[in-house]
């Protein structure tokens, strides 16, 4: 149903790393609330939000999606994101579209770096959370273990609002600390038996309520005041500041179950419900004006102008494209005409859908804070804003790709898979704003760029599911960069006469290097007119379209800050296409006196081992050229922290599997960019030098 009143709205994301049981928690949550009618399994295809094949074949979440339940009046609109590193842009640009999160949290003492990534990303956001131990059936979990962790490696204030009856095979319900009663729970229905406490059960309940009562009372003077004379605090009292503290940030209520066995999600709901904001307790959204550049900042009030974010597209080769939108501000209605600020056209809604998993039902409007689709919009992508034409707003900030981290040569297999690749893969650029793509100049070759192997490998299943196009990887190339390390000053000068009217460039740049990741600047100094006014901007132009070539092995430019401070003109024949060839003949003459270098990427990587692999692992990632940062002992074994170019690390997984046994596992993520050592660059260039000389011998052969 429509929501009509924006205070009984909640719209959240299930977050967390991989492995803790997201995708359960939400066929959970869905099945208590009476959403479906039976408890759905990831692990036997029948989750409501794992649908995709691709997730089914590999028990893992790729995509968010999105559904929603009705629980005590409240409708609840959640996303079930991924959590493995691979997948975390999909989750980070979802985390755009929500006003809060739950956060599962691992009762194995292992959390991982996503997790960090994650709660960096929501509180980077600002988006209240609480959290959900999930799993603790199972052997070797320990809610305690996870409330550590809550508190030391993700920073937070953790306060449990329940806490497990029994531990893992023996786990059978939960304590509801504030009501001081115990939850249990006979089958997999989400019903619970009510009992009162005794014995230890008690005295456990007793010293986590008074944890309770402490945490909120720090968090309001009135409260701690009448905390301290009193000595307790009202229920009543402790709920309302306990949903007042969760909108500050200042505390994170913690709760506890199993997703698998249906025990304690009736408590989790009853807090999304009463401590998560609705829409209109969030801070309004920063917009700008279109045209002016002004600020507009938008609160979610349904009776204001229309205006919303794409921030997911989904292509269906039979359906066509489905866009997913987060309703700002306003209402949004089926068969209405929007503006798309963003590209400066107008659209036309059909009939607007509510997203229930892979299904979607019909609904005639939606209102601030929903989350709603739209099939079939001409010009509209991923990033883009919906508004009222009348008060046109951009959101803001834009949505940005993901740098790629690791590339492939995509090669088809057969001539009408090559006459389809390129379509196909950029209807799932479209989908997936962690893609890259771009054709190589000298093979011809199409790179694919992505956040890691396996998510590569999932976008050719994908390809070839959708699109019926087969592709094969080759041998996967580094994203090496090039820049300078030194300053010159260089002359391009651009001079032909052929009969009748000839070309004339002349452009005198100096370069310099920028700090790392400041990108490419250009600085016009040019005065008296020595280059006209309107040929400046065929400068810059000149050197931009050089910087992809780059100079050592072709890889792109970077960090490069380049000044025009002299240079002529002819009155006849200067034109814009001289003085761009003027200025790449400039920028290549100068790049050569400035020490260019070659920029190599590095990984951050985390290795979990057993304590008796450690040193045999630590000095593999020394051999790859790997500094070891730091070692943490988790569980049985330790976490080793280093930073390893990623060149060394492409098939780091069965090394690291030979080294532990099969028993270790690691997680990696981009870094930064280093300076390759002066043996290492020369290889680089060497054999890219090679490729090149053999695809051009395989090009004229063919000729």
């Amino acid at each position: 149903m429509a929501v009509e009143e924006i205070g009984r709205l909640r719209t959240i994301a299930i977050v967390g790393q991989g492995g803790t049981g997201k995708t359960q928690l939400c066929d959970a949550m869905l099945f208590t609330a009476g959403a479906t009618t039976r408890l759905g399994r990831p692990d036997d295809g029948s989750a409501a939000t794992d649908f995709e094949p691709e997730e089914i074949n590999h028990h893992i979440s790729i995509n968010a999606a999105f559904h929603h339940f009705n629980w005590k009046k409240t409708e609840v609109i959640f996303a079930d994101t991924p959590g493995y590193s691979a997948f975390l842009p999909e989750t980070i640009t979802t985390l755009r579209a929500v006003d809060s999160v739950v956060m599962l949290v691992s009762p194995g003492a292992d959390t991982k770096v996503e997790s960090e990534k994650i709660w960096a990303a929501a509180e980077e956001l600002k988006l209240p959370h609480i959290a959900f131990v999930s799993r603790l059936d199972r052997e070797r979990t320990s809610f305690d273990s996870a409330m550590k962790d809550l508190e030391k490696i993700l920073g937070a204030h953790p306060v449990a609002l329940t806490i497990p009856i029994g531990e893992e095979l023996n786990f059978k319900g939960v304590i509801d600390v504030l009501a001081m009663k115990a939850l249990t729970y006979s089958d997999a229905s989400g019903k619970a038996k009510e009992e009162e406490l005794s014995g230890d059960l008690k005295a456990q309940a007793e010293a986590a309520r008074s944890a309770v009562f402490e945490a909120v009372a720090e968090t309001d003077d009135a409260l701690l005041e009448k905390y301290l004379e009193a000595g307790t605090l009202e229920e009543a009292e402790v709920r309302s500041a306990l949903h007042a503290a969760v909108l500050a940030g200042k505390i994170t209520p913690v709760f506890c179950g199993s997703g698998a066995k249906n025990v304690g999600v009736g408590p989790l709901l009853d807090a999304i419900m009463t401590m998560l904001p609705a829409p209109n307790e969030r801070p309004p959204v920063e917009c700008q004006n279109p045209t002016t550049g002004e600020a507009q900042n938008r609160p979610a009030d349904p009776a204001a102008p229309l205006s919303a974010l794409v921030f997911k597209t989904v292509i269906d080769p039979f359906a066509g494209k489905l866009s997913i939108f987060r309703v700002i501000s306003g209402r949004a209605q089926s068969d209405a005409t929007v503006y798309n600020s963003s590209r400066e056209s107008k659209e036309r809604f059909g009939q607007l859908l509510r997203l229930e998993g892979k299904k979607q039902s019909p609904i005639a409007s939606a209102i601030a804070g929903e989350i709603v689709a739209v099939a079939k919009l001409k010009d509209t992508t991923t990033g883009d804003t919906l508004c009222d034409e009348k008060a046109p707003v951009l959101v803001m900030p834009p949505l940005t790709r993901p740098t790629g981290v690791i590339s492939f040569a995509v090669r088809p297999k057969s001539k009408n898979d090559e006459e389809k690749s390129s379509a196909a893969l950029q209807k799932l650029l479209e989908e997936d704003l962690a893609l890259e793509m771009h054709r190589d100049p000298q093979t011809h070759d199409i790179i694919l760029s992505g956040t890691g192997q396996m998510h590569i490998e999932l976008t050719v299943e994908k390809l070839r599911r959708k699109f019926n196009v087969d592709v094969e990887l080759q041998a996967p190339k580094v994203p090496y960069k090039e820049t300078i390390k030194g300053r010159a000053e260089s002359q391009g000068k651009y001079k032909r006469q052929s009969g009748g009217r000839g070309q004339y460039g002349d452009c005198w740049l100096k370069i310099e290097p920028n700090p790392r990741g400041k990108g490419f600047e250009f600085v016009d100094q040019i005065v008296g007119g020595v280059i006209p006014r309107n040929f400046i901007p065929s400068v810059e132009k000149g050197v931009r379209n050089t910087l992809p070539e780059g100079f050592l092995a072709g890889y792109p430019m970077v960090d490069v800050k380049v000044t025009v401070f002299d240079g002529s003109y002819h009155d006849v024949d200067s034109s814009d296409m001289a003085f761009q060839i003027a200025a790449s003949m400039g920028f290549k003459a100068a790049l050569e006196k400035a020490k260019p270098i070659i920029l190599e990427p590095i990984v951050a990587v985390e290795v979990a081992c057993p304590d008796e692999c450690m040193g045999d692992v630590i000095g593999d990632l020394n051999s790859r050229r790997g500094k070891v940062l730091g070692m943490d002992s988790k569980g049985h074994g330790q976490v080793i922290k280093a930073q390893v170019p990623m060149s060394e690390v492409l098939k780091y997984a069965p090394d690291l599997r030979s080294i532990t046994s099969g028993r270790g596992s690691f997680e990696q993520h981009f870094s930064h960019y280093e300076e390759a050592p002066a043996p290492v660059a020369e290889k680089i260039i060497k054999e890219t030098h090679a490729a090149r000389e053999a695809a051009g011998a395989k090009a004229h052969a063919h000729a």
